[in-house]
């Protein structure tokens, strides 16, 4: 029989795990009450790479209903009420100088036909605007980020030609340098600087961006680029899957002092949740997550953060974020460590809107301006898979022909010049 003090022990400890199960149910439903007033909004999913990856882009054979080995599906899209998504159109590095544009041309074909093939549940969209009609229909509007700038092949008319697409940002380099800019493995030493930075190139690329309308991804690049792009662009930015430097020191990640300039240019960081960026080891939480959105709301305000989730492009997700049906487990723990619903919604979506409306505001503003069809040096890009057509050719009555010889054909050149000059 228990005494009377045990009784009152128990029933403490009862009403304390009362208490906070009632506590947690109320963060609970008021994460899912802003959910349902507010788009949530990833920066970066991968699941385009996975259809590639397991089923080589045959859509016939994927169901995104039944699909159980990814991050990603219909039925996990709908419990995290993920209401907008960029999906990424990437292809490895090692395509850089052979197939990249057309492995990037049919990422993005598969993700138009991964909309047209579920039109219940996706919308395509290429504005703010569709993102927020997308919302009032209870579809999960549906854009395309490309994930690197060696996609392009250094090609102005490249860029352009994607835009028409549907593709609404680009990452301006993955994990390794373009012949335009350097990537952040700069940074950690792994790969040396090509550009300190951007080239010129690389800076005539951010204005057409800029006038075309397509939102700077700085996700990947290395910090000269990052300071670079902020100094010189006219819209502001994105890291659409990218966490805080100073909670891990991982180079993929964002310093203080960048968040403040990100900030001042009105643009945002969407936190990424990949382990290795979220605690710099193969393991981590979903509260650490909340410690980056946590540090990034500290250092520069709550109007520069987003999500930027990076399923299906990671092997290692937090305990609590297993997949994307996970979000509003986050957003409850954002508002238990005190956050407002004026801050929540900020970072849930209307950040974003608000930087995708500004970069639709300075493309318009650009109207009168003409295209940028000056093209890369040829010799910033010659390689044995690359074509000089169009570039000028060097005049056969010059002295530089003979400096294109080959070493033979120049050696039997000078010889017969010789015989002849002798004969004479």
């Amino acid at each position: 029989m228990l005494s009377g003090g045990s009784v009152w022990g128990t029933l403490l400890i009862l009403s304390c795990v009362l208490k906070l199960s009632l506590t947690q149910d109320e963060h609970m439903n008021n994460a899912l009450r802003l959910m349902s007033e507010t788009p949530l909004i990833d920066g970066h999913n991968d699941l385009p790479w996975q259809l590639r990856m397991k089923f080589n882009n045959q859509l016939n054979q994927v169901d995104l209903y039944t699909l159980n080995n990814t991050h990603t599906n219909i039925p996990k899209i709908r419990e995290g009420r993920l209401a907008a998504q960029f999906w990424a159109a990437y292809v490895p590095c090692d395509t850089q100088y052979k197939d990249a544009a057309r492995q990037t041309l049919e990422q993005i074909d598969v993700i138009h036909r991964m909309c047209m093939k579920y039109p219940e549940a996706f919308m395509f969209a290429t504005s703010s605007k569709d993102i927020v009609d997308a919302f009032s229909q209870n579809r999960t509007a549906s854009l395309i980020g490309v994930e690197g700038g060696h996609s392009l092949d250094s090609s102005l008319g490249t860029l352009r030609t994607m835009y028409h697409l549907g593709v609404r940002y680009l990452t301006l380099t993955h994990s390794c340098n373009t012949p335009w800019a350097d990537n952040w493995l700069v940074d950690s030493g792994a790969e040396p600087s090509q550009h300190n930075g951007l080239s010129e190139f690389g800076k005539q690329l951010i204005f057409e961006m800029n006038r075309i309308g397509m939102l700077i991804d700085l996700a990947h690049v290395s910090e000269n680029v990052m300071h670079q792009v902020l100094d010189l662009s006219k819209a502001p930015v994105i890291f659409s899957h990218s966490s805080a430097y100073a909670v891990c020191p991982h180079k993929r990640n964002v310093p203080d002092d960048v968040l403040k300039k990100v900030v001042n240019k009105k643009g945002i960081v969407m936190v990424n949740f990949y382990n290795d960026y979220v605690t710099c080891s193969n393991t981590a939480n979903l509260s650490q997550v909340a410690d980056h959105f946590d540090h990034i709301k500290n250092v520069a305000g709550h109007s520069i953060i987003g999500f930027g989730g990076d399923y299906d492009g990671v092997g290692r997700v937090p305990g609590g974020l297993e997949d994307v049906s996970k979000y509003p487990a986050l957003v409850a723990e954002l508002l238990r460590r005190g956050w407002t619903d004026v801050e929540v919604k900020a970072a849930l979506g209307d950040n974003l809107l608000r930087v995708f409306r500004e970069v639709e505001r300075v493309r318009d503003s650009l109207k009168g301006t003409a295209p940028d069809d000056l093209p890369i040096p040829y010799e910033e890009v010659k390689n044995d898979c690359r074509t000089s057509y169009g570039y000028p050719v060097p005049n056969p009555d010059s002295a530089g022909t003979i400096l294109s010889l080959s070493p033979l054909a120049l050696v039997l050149t000078l010889t017969l010049s010789s015989l002849l000059s002798w004969s004479l």
